[in-house]
């Protein structure tokens, strides 16, 4: 994470939101009266949305961890899927 004040990030605006955006950095822009802001990129922010949707509802939680642990316990199987052509 990333740290800046306010005045050196307006003359650098470029820079750090290419950082941001490209390198997937979470930037703090350091403000007067603690008055913080947190600069991350759409991807990342769609990204911490999904999740906390996803985690934030307990059946989907409860699902997922069961998931997890049976992918860890070696309970899956492959599968291959064939191709299709939609004019046969």
């Amino acid at each position: 994470m990333l740290a800046v004040n306010y005045t050196n990030l307006r003359d650098n605006m470029k820079s750090y939101m290419d950082r941001v955006t490209d390198d997937y950095e979470t930037m703090i822009v350091t403000r007067k009266n603690n008055k913080n802001v947190v600069m991350m990129s759409e991807e990342s922010y769609n990204n911490l949305m999904e999740n906390i949707h996803v985690m934030g509802n307990k059946a989907n939680y409860d699902w997922l961890m069961q998931s997890k642990e049976q992918l860890e316990k070696g309970r899956f199987s492959l599968h291959t899927l064939s191709e299709e052509s939609e004019y046969e």
